[in-house]
């Protein structure tokens, strides 16, 4: 029996990806019509770059998705019946992939994202694909279901609520008072997602270990493959209370939880809402923070977990593209990365520090581990060395903005680096 006739017989959409995979001996990601990720074949360490991180984040960073609408590729797999080849995108880590819309019920259900690392989709393997596309897309039609059939009539309410598939406010609050649940006066989504897709036992667990909490009666829990999804609320007059209540339980599972297992999470927590109708704002700007924390790969505790506090993070993906689009550099740090790598100085390390801190000398030392001294000296090197003006309020943002790539994003700070080999070479 050949691969197609194994995918038509298979209901399972986790073996259909295999059997692709294996078809056409490439990497395969199945996604919903959201961009959120469904299926990926087992071989992920032939993933790229962008795949790696929608297997991490459970959702193709927005970035991507943007550029994408940006050049009309998903308007186009909205109307084409065919698979479409995406060129490489270099400066965002875009390799080369071919993509197929998986239509069911004369509707887009989700697309089958294939990765031409090293050589192309063959003709006859697009045309394969285009004979199982629509099965896929069955598949992925049933997975939506089997959530919602298994799941309680309260939880379903709630991912209607988190996704506004209610047909009216009205009706949603006829059916909760049907179902018992009250729905929340005043409330804020939290989320944690797990970065490694293999501990999806450290879920159950954690599962377990907020229902065991005092705050319990103040949460409603819903729980998929990859997320843990919390609906904090409260009374409608208690503002700010439910902010300071999800603060609390990030910090009492923090305690409950082994360091290492505590980070094997990415943490994303929304503002606080009063309109039911912003549930689902409140949902996709905890997966933002996610989202981000995923772009930046953040040292622990380095960025805010909430949304209302993500300041510049927000802008680091749209920098990333437009400066690494641009070939752009900032010419002062390419001189400090320089220094640093002739001299075995840190004076990268210590002017992001000193930028992030305002310039407080004293607390600046103190999270470098140094003497004010020693911070003094180096500020006066960095001022020696580049045209830095520690009183130009526009420069110190940027620059910090920039540190914040460099430090955080490896392939950014490889550009720079690579700059510097250039320009050594060219001289």
């Amino acid at each position: 029996m050949n691969a197609k006739q194994l995918i038509f017989q298979t209901e399972d959409i986790h073996k259909a990806t295999e059997l692709i995979s294996s078809r056409l001996k490439k990497p395969v990601i199945i996604e919903n019509k959201n961009f959120e990720l469904i299926s990926y074949s087992s071989s992920t360490e032939e993933f790229g770059q962008i795949q790696q991180k929608t297997i991490l984040s459970k959702k193709c960073p927005v970035f991507i998705i943007d550029r994408l609408k940006k050049e009309g590729i998903v308007q186009k797999l909205e109307k084409q019946p065919s698979p479409i080849r995406i060129d490489p995108i270099e400066e965002l880590g875009f390799s080369q992939r071919v993509v197929m819309g998986a239509r069911h019920l004369r509707h887009t259900m989700g697309y089958i994202w294939i990765q031409e690392a090293n050589s192309p989709v063959l003709d006859e393997d697009l045309s394969f694909l285009e004979e199982v596309a629509p099965h896929i897309g069955k598949l992925i039609y049933d997975v939506y279901n089997k959530l919602n059939a298994s799941d309680s009539r309260k939880d379903e309410l709630l991912w209607k609520l988190i996704h506004q598939e209610y047909g009216s406010e009205q009706q949603l609050k006829h059916d909760a008072t049907i179902a018992k649940l009250a729905l929340p006066e005043r409330f804020s989504v939290l989320i944690f997602s797990l970065t490694n897709p293999q501990q999806r036992s450290l879920l159950d667990y954690l599962e377990d270990m907020v229902n065991k909490l005092p705050e319990r009666k103040d949460i409603y829990l819903l729980k998929t493959e990859f997320l843990v999804v919390m609906i904090v609320h409260g009374k409608r007059e208690d503002e700010s209370r439910v902010t300071e209540k999800a603060r609390g339980v990030i910090e009492m599972i923090k305690d409950k939880l082994d360091t290492s297992d505590f980070y094997s999470f990415m943490i994303g927590l929304g503002k606080e809402y009063k309109q039911l109708s912003d549930v689902r704002k409140s949902f996709l700007e905890a997966f933002e923070v996610i989202e981000t924390a995923n772009f930046i790969e953040p040292r622990p505790e380095t960025m805010p977990r909430e949304f209302a506090k993500l300041g510049v993070y927000r802008y680091l993906a749209t920098l990333y593209e437009k400066n690494s689009s641009e070939d752009y550099f900032s010419h002062d740090l390419l001189k400090l990365i320089s220094k640093d790598h002739e001299s075995q100085t840190d004076l990268l390390k210590t002017l992001e520090v000193y930028l992030a801190n305002n310039g407080k000398g004293k607390q600046s030392a103190n999270e470098l581990f140094i003497h004010p001294n020693t911070l003094n000296y180096r500020i006066k090197q960095i001022q020696e060395i580049t045209n830095i003006d520690f009183n130009d309020f526009n420069m110190k943002s940027y620059l910090y903005t920039e540190l914040l790539l460099l430090n955080n994003v490896p392939a950014y700070y490889k550009r720079y680096k690579d700059a510097i080999r250039a320009n050594i070479e060219s001289d």
